[in-house]
C-alpha cells in the first residue's frame, strides 16, 4: 500500500512537473511567427561623434533604414525588444500582467489586420524602407542571440513594423482614456472639446473635491513600456515647440523642438541623421521602431510635434440581444464580430495562457462591461498610411511640398510647429479629427455617449485640411505650443478666433501653465534672439492661474483646526514664490504638490486630491526621508542613470519640464518624463548652412551600462547645455569618433 501511495505521489509530482516545465515553454512555439522580407543586399556605413550619436549613410533610403536598425539595436536593442513583441502581441510574456494589456489593446484594435490589409497597398519604396529595417533588427537578433528576451521573436518583416504603428500611434490622442475605463467599467473620462449647443455637460468639481490620492510607493516599481498608454503619467505626455521669424529674431529663422517624453522605454528618443544618394538627408529624432526620424529638420526646412487633445473618439452604445451575440442597427440584427485571443502573461518563471474574447461591430471594437456594450470609433482608424506620410515629409523641400503632405490628413494627430530656410514659419492643428455630421444635418452629443443603433452617427474618414487651425507666417512673426488650445498661439492681433470653428471639430479650449508662460513672454519681447529664446525654454515659473489658482486657493482656505503639523506646511506653501529654481524654502513641498492637480486638469479627470490629505501626505514624506519639509528642491529631484545621479531643476509644467517621476528608496524622485530630446535649429538669412544643436538627459546608448554614451549627456542636460549636431558630411567626418560599415 505504501508503495502504491509513493508511486501516486510520485506520478502527481511528475504530472506537476511536466505542467511546470510546459507554462515555461509554451508560449514561443504557439506564437505568431512571420516569414522574413525577400532577401535583398544592403549596405550602411555609420559615423559616430564623441557622443555616440550615429549618422548613416546608404546608396539607397532602403540601405540606409537597414544601417539604422542596426544603429538603434547597437544602442537600445533591450527597448527593440519589447516593440518588436508588442507589435507581435507577445508583450504579457515579457512584461507580465502589465504587458498583457497592451496585448489586449493589440487585439482589440486589430492592429495585425490594419497591417494584413493596408501594407501591401504602400508605395513600393516606402515598404522597401521597412522591409530593410526590418532586415537589420534580423540581423541584429542573429548575430547577438545572447541579448534575446524571447523565442520566435525574430525574424520579423515589414509588416511586423507596420503593425507597432498601427497600434502606438492611436494612444498619443488619449484612446487609453477610453479604452481603460470601458474595460474596468469605470466612470468615463471627460472628453475635450467644447460642449455641442443644446447638450451642455455638468460642470467639473472643484479640484478641492475629494478624490483618490496616488500612492508613492506604487510609482517605485515604474516601467517604461513602448507604448504612451503606461498608467496614468502618459496621459502627462506634452511637448513645447518654437517658431520664429527672421525679423523677429534679428538673426537666423529659428525653430526650437523641446518635446516631453519619458526618458526611457519605447517612446523615448532616439537621435540619429540619415543621408542616402537618393536625396534622403535629415536629422532628428525617431523612437524605436521606427525607419525614420518624426521630428527634426533636413537642409531646407523642419518641424517638432506637440500632442493635441481634439475629440479624436466617439463611444456607441449598443442594444444587445438576449444572447449578446446580435447587435441592433437601424431596427436589423446584425452579428456581432467576435474572437477569442490568448494572452500571454509571465508570472515569475512561468507564462499563463489567458483567455480574452475581443468583439467588433461596424462601428470599431466593442467593449463589454457590466454596463453594457460599448462600440468605439476613432480618427485614422485602419489605415496605414501614416507611414508614407512621415517619410514623405523627412524628404520635402519647402513649404508647399511639406503642406502638400500634412494635407493628406494621414498622420492621425499632434501639433505640427515648422519653420524654413526662406524665413517661413507655420503651425498646424493636425488631428484626422472625424467627419461628423453638423448639427444641421443630425442632432447628437459627440461629447457624450452616443446610440449604437443609427447608422447616421457613424462617420467615415477625417475633415478636409482647411478645416484645421492653422496660422503661416503670423504678423507677430513667432509661434508656440505648449499643449495648449491653438487659439493662442502667435500673440495678440495674429491669434485665431475659437468661434470660427464648428464645436462639433473637438478641438480642445485648454491651456497649461507653460502656454500662459510661453504666450506672455513671447508677446513681451522686443527681440528673441537665442539669448531671450533660452531664457523663455528654461523658465521655471508658475502662473497663479487654472489649477495652480485652484490648489492655492484651496491651500489658504484650509483650516488646522489645531493641526500643527499641517499648520506649518500650510504655511510654508503659501510662502512659495512660485518657481521651481531650488532656491526658496518651498521649492519642494510645491513640487510635490502639484503635479497630481495638473493631472487632473490635463487629463479631464473628475476629480484631483484632496488638498488636506495630500499636503499632510507629502509632508509627512519629507519628513521621513529628509528630516524636515524645507529640503532644497535639488536634493529631491533628481536626474538618475546608472551611478550618474545629479539635481534638477523646473517642475510639472513649467517650460522647463520635469513633469513626473519615480519615488526611489531614499524619498528622492528620479525624473522619467519632462525635458527629453531638445533640438535647436538655425538657418541663417544670409542663406548660409542650416545650423542645429542638441541634448538628450543621458546619451545615445540608453540601456548599455556599460557603454561611454549611457550618462555622458547627463552633466550638459542638467546645465541647460546643448551639443553641437554634425549635419553636414565635411562636419561629420571631421568630428568622427567611430566609422564602420555594416551589411547583410
Amino acid at each position: 500500500m505504501r508503495k502504491w501511495i509513493a508511486r501516486a505521489g510520485f506520478t502527481a509530482l511528475a504530472l506537476a512537473l511536466v505542467v511546470v516545465v510546459g507554462l515555461m515553454t509554451w508560449e514561443p512555439f504557439f506564437a505568431y511567427t512571420a516569414d522574413a522580407p525577400e532577401k535583398k543586399q544592403y549596405s550602411a556605413e555609420i559615423i559616430r561623434d564623441k557622443f555616440g550619436v550615429p549618422k548613416i549613410y546608404g546608396k539607397t533610403d532602403a540601405d540606409v533604414a537597414f544601417g539604422v536598425a542596426i544603429a538603434q539595436a547597437e544602442d537600445d536593442f533591450f527597448t527593440l525588444q519589447d516593440v518588436a513583441a508588442m507589435s507581435r502581441g507577445r508583450y504579457g510574456a515579457i512584461a507580465g500582467e502589465e504587458g498583457a494589456q497592451f496585448d489586449f489593446a493589440y487585439h482589440l484594435l486589430d492592429a495585425r489586420g490594419t497591417a494584413d490589409r493596408h501594407y501591401d497597398a504602400l508605395p513600393a519604396d516606402t515598404r522597401a524602407l521597412f522591409d530593410a529595417y526590418a532586415t537589420g533588427l534580423n540581423q541584429y537578433a542573429a548575430e547577438n542571440p545572447d541579448e534575446l528576451k524571447l523565442a520566435n521573436l525574430f525574424p520579423m518583416n515589414g509588416k511586423d513594423v507596420a503593425a507597432g504603428f498601427a497600434l502606438r500611434q492611436p494612444f498619443f490622442f488619449g484612446l487609453s482614456n477610453v479604452i481603460g475605463p470601458l474595460v474596468a467599467g469605470d466612470e468615463l473620462r471627460r472628453e475635450f472639446g467644447p460642449d455641442i449647443p443644446g447638450f451642455p455637460r455638468a460642470v467639473l468639481p472643484s479640484h478641492d473635491a475629494p478624490g483618490e490620492t496616488v500612492d508613492e510607493s506604487e510609482q517605485a516599481s515604474y516601467r517604461p513600456h513602448p507604448l504612451p498608454a503606461a498608467g496614468d503619467d502618459a496621459g502627462l505626455l506634452g511637448s513645447n515647440a518654437f517658431a520664429v521669424t527672421p525679423e523677429k529674431s534679428g538673426g537666423p529663422t529659428t525653430l526650437i523642438s523641446n518635446s516631453h517624453q519619458p526618458l526611457r522605454g519605447g517612446v523615448a528618443w532616439y537621435e540619429l541623421t540619415v543621408e542616402s544618394e537618393e536625396g534622403w538627408h535629415f536629422t532628428g529624432a525617431n523612437f524605436p521602431g521606427s525607419p525614420f526620424p518624426f521630428l527634426g529638420h533636413n537642409r531646407h526646412l523642419g518641424w517638432t510635434n506637440t500632442v493635441n487633445r481634439p475629440d479624436m473618439t466617439d463611444i456607441y452604445e449598443l442594444t444587445l440581444d438576449e444572447r449578446g451575440t446580435r447587435y441592433e442597427l437601424d431596427g436589423e440584427w446584425r452579428d456581432l464580430e467576435s474572437k477569442t485571443v490568448t494572452l500571454p502573461v509571465k508570472l515569475g518563471p512561468i507564462t499563463l495562457p489567458v483567455r480574452r474574447t475581443v468583439h467588433r461591430s461596424v462601428h470599431g471594437p466593442v467593449i463589454i462591461n457590466d454596463k453594457g456594450a460599448f462600440a468605439i470609433r476613432y480618427g485614422a482608424m485602419d489605415s496605414l498610411d501614416q507611414l508614407d506620410a512621415y517619410y514623405r515629409l523627412n524628404k520635402a523641400s519647402s513649404l508647399e511640398e511639406w503642406q502638400t503632405q500634412m494635407a493628406r490628413m494621414d498622420i492621425p494627430s499632434t501639433n505640427f510647429i515648422y519653420a524654413d530656410k526662406a524665413g517661413n514659419i507655420a503651425y498646424v492643428y493636425n488631428a484626422a479629427i472625424p467627419d461628423r455630421p453638423e448639427l444641421d444635418e443630425v442632432q447628437a452629443n459627440w461629447r457624450g455617449v452616443l446610440p449604437g443603433n443609427r447608422s447616421d452617427l457613424i462617420w467615415e474618414g477625417a475633415v478636409s485640411y482647411e478645416e484645421l487651425p492653422k496660422l503661416i507666417n503670423p504678423e507677430s512673426g513667432w509661434l508656440y505650443n505648449s499643449n495648449n488650445e491653438p487659439f493662442t498661439a502667435a500673440g495678440a492681433g495674429s491669434d485665431l478666433d475659437p468661434a470660427d470653428f464648428s464645436p462639433v471639430l473637438g478641438i480642445e479650449r485648454k491651456q497649461t501653465n507653460r502656454s500662459r508662460r510661453a504666450w506672455m513672454l513671447l508677446s513681451e519681447a522686443d527681440v528673441l534672439d537665442r539669448a531671450n529664446l533660452e531664457r523663455i525654454k528654461y523658465d521655471v515659473t508658475y502662473e497663479r492661474a487654472g489649477y495652480v489658482a485652484d490648489l492655492w486657493d484651496a491651500v489658504e482656505a484650509l483650516d488646522p483646526a489645531g493641526d500643527a503639523d499641517l499648520a506649518e506646511a500650510r504655511d510654508l506653501l503659501l510662502s512659495w514664490d512660485f518657481t521651481a529654481d531650488s532656491e526658496g524654502p518651498a521649492d519642494a513641498l510645491a513640487l510635490l504638490m502639484i503635479r497630481e492637480y495638473m493631472s487632473a486638469e490635463y487629463q479631464n479627470k473628475n476629480d484631483a486630491p484632496d488638498t488636506r490629505e495630500f499636503l499632510l501626505e507629502k509632508r509627512t514624506h519629507l519628513m521621513e526621508h529628509f528630516g524636515r519639509i524645507d529640503p532644497p528642491m535639488s536634493e529631491l529631484l533628481r536626474l538618475r542613470q546608472g551611478d550618474v545621479d545629479l539635481p534638477l531643476d523646473g517642475g510639472s509644467d513649467t517650460l522647463r519640464a520635469s513633469t513626473t517621476w519615480q519615488v526611489d528608496e531614499d524619498g528622492r524622485l528620479s525624473l522619467v518624463h519632462g525635458d527629453s530630446f531638445i533640438q535647436w535649429v538655425e538657418w541663417p538669412v544670409d542663406g548660409g548652412r542650416v545650423f542645429s544643436r542638441s541634448i538628450q538627459p543621458f546619451g545615445a546608448a540608453i540601456s548599455r551600462p556599460d557603454s561611454p554614451h549611457y550618462t555622458d549627456q547627463m552633466q550638459l542636460f542638467v546645465d541647460h547645455q546643448l551639443k553641437s549636431v554634425y549635419f553636414w558630411r565635411d562636419d561629420v567626418i571631421a568630428n568622427a569618433a567611430r566609422r564602420y560599415t555594416v551589411s547583410n
